[in-house]
């Protein structure tokens, strides 16, 4: 794409990075077959190639944001399947984080939406905050019919089964069984505390049975990428160098092999603090380092190379297993054999789903703040899923969790089914109604 940036604009080192990603775009349209949101709404501005133009316009002319090109971006749900499928290599995810930055910094939203933003923003990355918000919707979730769709939306999660806080999200130290054979750090996250307590629990517990001690690190806590993908930069950088200063006394410490992440939405946020501070004298560095240890948790397992006898004495029964990727795992971090070839390995019949590469409109906090594309593509997801006849659904993002489920569709983290079959409890949603006969095989 030719690009017309005056030498004045490009001084600025966001508008220089986002001249050479534009540059990369020749137009080919083959984004558009796979973007979400083209392929359920059929308008061009809803695709990569049609965000591109509007964000080439603003970013080229130093525009403020107008209705109509936040309406587009705001579509967006940072998926990257475009990613997956440019040709030429742009980076996508770069640049629309930049033009999001942009428009936080040059547009005036509505007021609702202002204060719905800030309100997420605010309440999400708190654990705490988060759980009684979610106590307050549990409350008001017989009312959720007559509410407005964002507010439905939030109101309906809190309907969902609340565990009670777990042992594991408090700054510890938790020792291998027996030799020790390595020692990481994990990212325990913020909504994932509150909504799926046994993700954490399932992933300390196969991990120190496989000789790995586990650090829940003192002044870790929110990624970051809830602001980040709002725009929110100064936020984002904040709440990224927490996490820096954190991990960065362990490695100073004992060490590190990896941080581990289990929710594939903050790992890929993780995975790029080297680049979200790679102008910041005092941090470049150290989120460099930070960045490169960064591991999805099933990234990392395979990295053990975990032999027969791990999963030798699984009692699972072996059910039919429809492994949804999340964006954020197979777009945004390119993993896409790990999770298979584990669950594969630990006995469980794992079978492909029909538009794999497609979203399941949860993207972080896009199904609150987009519920009406959200819930076309939740509906195109479950479809597809269903079509596969599974006795379970696994997934390795908390997003896609909530998301996904119904009362048909028991989603369970991948960690959870491997620690299951490497000896651990059943899942707790699979502890009623599960078949006996499987279970009990």
């Amino acid at each position: 794409m030719q690009t017309n940036f005056s030498a004045a604009r490009l001084a600025d080192p966001m508008i220089a990075e986002s001249e050479q990603i534009l540059r990369k775009c020749v137009h080919c349209g083959f984004c558009t077959a796979t973007c979400p949101t083209f392929v359920t709404l059929g308008d061009e501005l809803d695709s990569p190639r049609g965000r591109i133009y509007l964000i080439k316009d603003m970013l080229e002319n130093d525009k403020p944001a107008t209705d109509r090109v936040v309406k587009h971006l705001d579509r967006c749900l940072s998926c990257l399947s475009c990613t997956s499928t440019c040709p030429s290599g742009v980076d996508y995810m770069h640049l629309i984080d930049n033009a999001r930055a942009h428009i936080e910094n040059t547009y005036q939203r509505p007021l609702g939406d202002r204060l719905l933003r800030k309100l997420l923003a605010f309440v999400v990355p708190n654990p705490t905050l988060f759980r009684l918000s979610m106590i307050g919707a549990k409350l008001a979730s017989p009312f959720a019919r007559l509410m407005p769709g964002r507010l439905r939306g939030m109101v309906k999660m809190g309907a969902r089964h609340m565990p009670p806080p777990s042992w594991v999200d408090k700054p510890q130290i938790i020792p291998a069984i027996g030799e020790r054979k390595g020692r990481v750090a994990i990212l325990t996250g913020c909504a994932q505390q509150v909504l799926e307590t046994e993700i954490n629990e399932s992933t300390v517990r196969l991990l120190t049975r496989l000789g790995i001690e586990v650090v829940v690190a003192q002044g870790a806590g929110c990624c970051g990428s809830l602001v980040h993908h709002m725009g929110k930069e100064e936020k984002s950088h904040h709440q990224a160098k927490g996490n820096i200063d954190a991990w960065s006394a362990e490695i100073a410490g004992e060490g590190l092999d990896a941080i581990v992440i289990t929710a594939s939405g903050c790992g890929t946020t993780v995975k790029d603090y080297g680049h979200m501070l790679r102008h910041d004298a005092a941090y470049a560095q150290k989120a460099a380092k930070v960045s490169a240890l960064a591991k999805d948790i099933t990234e990392y397992l395979a990295s053990l190379d975990i032999d027969g006898s791990v999963f030798a004495d699984a009692a699972h029964g072996g059910p039919r297993v429809a492994y949804h990727s999340a964006c954020s795992m197979q777009h945004g971090q390119k993993i896409t054999r790990p999770p298979r070839d584990l669950l594969k390995q630990a006995g469980f019949d794992v079978v492909e789903i029909a538009e794999g590469h497609l979203c399941c409109g949860s993207a972080g906090v896009y199904n609150l703040l987009q519920p009406e594309i959200a819930g076309k593509l939740q509906e195109r997801k479950r479809g597809n899923i269903r079509a596969t006849q599974p006795d379970l659904v696994a997934t390795g993002n908390i997003g896609c969790m909530v998301q996904i489920e119904t009362d048909d569709l028991k989603v369970i983290h991948t960690v959870q089914l491997l620690d299951w079959a490497a000896g651990g409890p059943v899942p707790g949603k699979l502890k009623a109604g599960f078949g006996e006969a499987t279970l009990a095989s």
